[in-house]
């Protein structure tokens, strides 16, 4: 369990980038740089109030060197506010540089994936698909046409015909011929009868 969760923390840590670390380290410095501009602002305003007090109490000179103080820190909280303008405009250089360079390593991925698919479609296989599609097309125009009977004439009708009547001829199953012989019929004896068949009629007729 101890080694997996050190992979783990060591995985997180490997994502951390050096741009990650100074832009972490800018935010803290201007962090830093906010709170003593908080501390500095909190002793103007008391300052400001010894130094009436003093006037008040006659206490020129002191009122004097307190408002010279007063001043010193003004110029330092000054001082303070390009200090926090430059790290923030830093910050947003250095976050804008890591986008951009994602851009680029996306770009340079898009252009590596295109320089592929180029191989595999070459201009020569695209000539050769193009083609093979046209004659497929063309030759689909042909049996449309065909079907059609715009272009057939009579004989091509009548070859049709035959062709396709051999065709079922030859799917037929085969009978096998035989020689099939009939008796002979006496000739003979049914003339001979037919005389006395005659007799017959005539006495019935009497």
């Amino acid at each position: 369990m101890g080694s997996l969760f050190g992979k783990l923390k060591k995985k997180e840590e490997s994502r951390i980038t050096e741009q990650d670390k100074a832009i972490l380290q800018l935010k803290q410095q201007r962090d830093k740089l906010r709170q003593y501009q908080k501390k500095i602002q909190a002793n103007l305003n008391r300052e400001r109030e010894v130094a009436k007090k003093l006037l008040k109490d006659g206490k020129k000179e002191k009122a004097k060197l307190l408002l010279k103080k007063k001043r010193y820190q003004e110029n330092m909280l000054q001082k303070t506010d390009n200090q926090i303008d430059q790290v923030e405009k830093m910050v947003d250089d250095i976050e804008f540089a890591s986008i951009e360079m994602k851009v680029v390593e996306g770009l340079k991925k898009g252009n590596d994936c295109l320089k592929e698919m180029h191989k595999i479609l070459s201009l020569e296989n695209v000539e050769k698909i193009l083609d093979e599609t046209q004659e497929a097309v063309e030759y689909q125009r042909e049996i449309d046409d065909l079907l059609a009977g715009g272009i057939l004439t009579d004989e091509d009708e009548d070859a049709v015909l035959a062709e396709l009547e051999e065709i079922t001829k030859a799917d037929l199953p085969q009978v096998p011929e035989e020689d099939v012989s009939l008796p002979d019929v006496p000739k003979e004896k049914i003339q001979e009868e037919a005389p006395k068949e005659r007799q017959h009629e005539l006495v019935a007729a009497s």
